[in-house]
C-alpha cells in the first residue's frame, strides 16, 4: 500500500474509513478565525447598538433575541439551499465564501458604515438580519464538512482537537488584544472609535480564515462525497426535517444536552456579563482578561487526551465522563471565589490569582474535552441517520439541530441584559471599574457558573439514554458500507 493511500485510508473494527490528511484538518479548523472573531465582535452587538444607534438597554436584549430566533428558523431553510447548490467549483467553498461576504458586509454597516450618524433601531434591526443570513450560510456549510473529510472514530476528534484549540486560541489571543490593548489605547471603555477598529480587525482576519479553509477543504468538495445510499437522489422535502426530529433518538439526546449548555455559555460570553465579573468584581479588566486567558491556553493539552478518550470510548460516554469533571470543577470555582476577597484576584502574583489561574485552567480543560467530544457526536449522529433512513443530509441534521438549539439560546442576550437590569443597569450598561455590591456578585455567580450547572445535569440525563455507544457506531459504518457496495452491484 502507497503512503498515499495510508495517508486517506484507516482499517479499525473490520472497516475501511477514510481519511484527511494533518494539514487539510489545520486549514479547514482555521476558519475559526473568522467563525471566533466574529463570534467575540458580536457579543459587544449591544455596545454597538447602544452608542452607534442610541437603542437602550432592554430594547437592545429583545433585538438580539428575536434576532437570534429568526437564525434558528433561518438554518434549517438553509438545507435546503445546501442541497441544491453544486457547481464545478464545488458545494462547500462556494457557501462560505458568499456567507463570509454577506456578514462581513452586515457587519460593517452596524460597526462603521451606519453607527453613530443618526440612524436609529430599523436600521439596526436590518443589518443584523443581513448578519444572520451570511452567519448561517457559514455555520451550516462548515458543520457538515467534518463527516465529510473522515469517518475514522480514532480521527473524528482530532478534527474536533484542532477546531477546539482554534476555537479557543483565537478568542484568547483576539480578547487580550481588544481588552488589554486596544481598549487602552482608545480610551479605556467602550466607545465607538475602539468598534470600528475592533470590527475592521475581525473582518481581517476572518477574510484570511476563510481562504484557508477554502484550501483545506478543496479536495473533498466534490459531488460524490454528497452521495447517500439512495439509487436516486430526491429533491429535499420538509418532511425529511420532521422524519429526523422524529426518529433520530441520539440527535434528540444531543439537542437536549447541547442546546442547554449553549445558551449557559452564550449567557456567560456576553460583554455585559464579562465586564460585572472582570472589570467590577474582580476589578482589573485587562489583568483578568490575561489570567482567563491563562486558564485557557493549558487545557488544549485536556482536548488532546479528550480526544484520545473518545478515540478510545466513543464520543458519548466521553461527553459523559468530562462533564461530570466540569461539575465538579464549576463547584470549586464558586466555593472559592465566596471564601476570598474577589479584589485580590486583580493583584498581580497574589496567590488567590494563582489559584485562580488553576482553577480556571482545570474549568476550561474540562469544557474544552467536553466540546472535542460534542463535534465527534455530532459527526456520528450524521452518519447514524445515512444508516437509519439511507440519504446523506448533513444539512438536515445539524440543521435540525441548529434550529433547536438558537431557539433555547436565543434568550441569553436577553437573559444577560435583563439580569444587569436588576442589579441596576436599566438605562446603561457595566463599564470596568463600576463599584461591586453582593447583588452584583451573586448575580454574576448564577450566570457564570449556575447556569452551566443546570445545562450539565441535563447533559447527563440525555446520554444516559443514548444508545450511540462506541460499539453501536461501528456497527453503523459496516451497515454503510454494506448498504454502499449492495449499490454499487446493483448499479453494475
Amino acid at each position: 500500500m502507497t503512503k498515499k493511500v495510508k495517508e486517506t485510508q484507516s482499517e479499525i473494527d473490520g472497516v475501511q474509513y477514510r481519511r484527511a490528511k494533518l494539514w487539510q484538518i489545520i486549514l479547514f479548523s482555521l476558519n475559526t478565525l473568522a467563525g471566533m472573531g466574529v463570534y467575540i465582535l458580536m457579543n459587544m452587538s449591544s455596545y454597538a447598538a447602544s452608542i452607534g444607534f442610541g437603542i437602550g438597554t432592554t430594547l437592545v436584549g429583545v433585538i438580539l433575541t428575536c434576532s437570534r430566533i429568526f437564525d434558528a428558523i433561518t438554518d434549517p431553510l438553509m438545507a435546503f439551499v445546501y442541497d441544491k447548490v453544486n457547481t464545478k467549483f464545488g458545494k462547500l467553498r462556494i457557501l462560505i465564501v458568499a456567507g463570509y461576504i454577506i456578514e462581513a458586509l452586515a457587519i460593517l454597516g452596524m460597526f462603521d458604515i451606519f453607527a453613530d450618524k443618526g440612524f436609529g433601531s430599523p436600521m439596526f434591526i436590518l443589518l443584523y438580519i443581513v448578519y444572520v443570513l451570511g452567519y448561517t450560510c457559514i455555520n451550516m456549510t462548515t458543520q457538515t464538512v467534518a463527516p465529510i473529510m473522515s469517518n475514522d472514530p480514532k480521527q473524528r476528534p482530532v478534527i474536533g482537537v484542532w477546531s477546539t484549540a482554534f476555537n479557543y486560541l483565537i478568542p484568547m489571543a483576539l480578547s487580550i488584544y481588544l481588552n488589554s490593548v486596544l481598549l487602552q489605547k482608545l480610551g479605556g471603555s467602550y466607545n465607538m472609535e475602539f468598534l470600528r477598529t475592533a470590527c475592521h480587525t475581525v473582518l481581517l482576519l476572518g477574510a484570511v480564515g476563510i481562504v484557508l479553509c477554502c484550501i483545506g477543504i478543496s479536495d473533498f468538495d466534490k459531488p460524490e462525497n454528497f452521495e447517500g445510499l439512495e439509487t436516486k437522489h430526491e429533491p429535499l422535502k420538509l418532511k425529511d426535517m420532521i422524519d429526523v426530529v422524529k426518529n433520530n433518538h441520539p440527535l434528540q439526546c444531543y439537542i437536549a444536552a447541547a442546546a442547554s449548555d449553549k445558551i449557559a455559555q452564550q449567557t456567560a460570553a456576553q460583554s455585559v456579563i464579562t465586564t460585572l465579573l472582570n472589570g467590577i468584581i474582580i476589578g482589573n479588566m485587562q489583568l483578568a482578561t490575561i489570567i482567563s486567558a491563562i486558564g485557557m491556553f493549558p487545557s488544549i493539552i485536556f482536548a488532546i487526551i479528550g480526544a484520545k478518550y473518545a478515540g478510545k470510548h466513543g464520543s458519548r460516554d466521553s461527553i459523559v465522563k468530562w462533564t461530570k469533571l466540569s461539575i465538579i470543577m464549576a463547584c470549586a470555582h464558586v466555593i472559592f471565589l465566596c471564601a476570598i476577597d474577589p479584589k485580590n484576584i486583580g493583584v498581580m502574583g497574589s496567590w488567590q490569582m494563582i489559584v485562580y489561574v488553576l482553577l480556571t485552567f482545570l474549568l476550561n480543560g474540562c469544557k474544552m474535552a467536553v466540546t472535542t467530544s460534542n463535534s465527534a457526536y455530532m459527526a456520528d449522529t450524521i452518519d447514524f441517520e445515512m444508516e437509519r433512513s439511507g440519504r446523506y443530509i448533513p444539512a438536515v441534521v445539524s440543521g435540525t439541530y441548529s434550529l433547536i438549539d438558537k431557539l433555547v439560546s436565543s434568550f441569553s442576550a436577553v437573559v444577560a441584559t435583563g439580569a444587569v437590569a436588576l442589579v441596576g443597569y436599566k438605562n446603561t450598561l457595566p463599564q470596568p471599574g463600576d463599584p461591586s455590591s453582593s447583588a452584583i456578585f451573586w448575580l454574576t455567580m448564577i450566570i457564570v457558573y449556575g447556569l452551566p450547572l443546570i445545562g450539565w445535569f441535563i447533559t447527563l440525563i440525555a446520554m444516559k439514554n443514548c444508545e450511540l455507544s462506541k460499539e453501536r457506531m461501528v456497527e453503523v459504518q459496516k451497515n454503510i458500507a454494506a448498504q454502499k457496495e449492495e449499490l454499487k452491484k446493483a448499479e453494475a
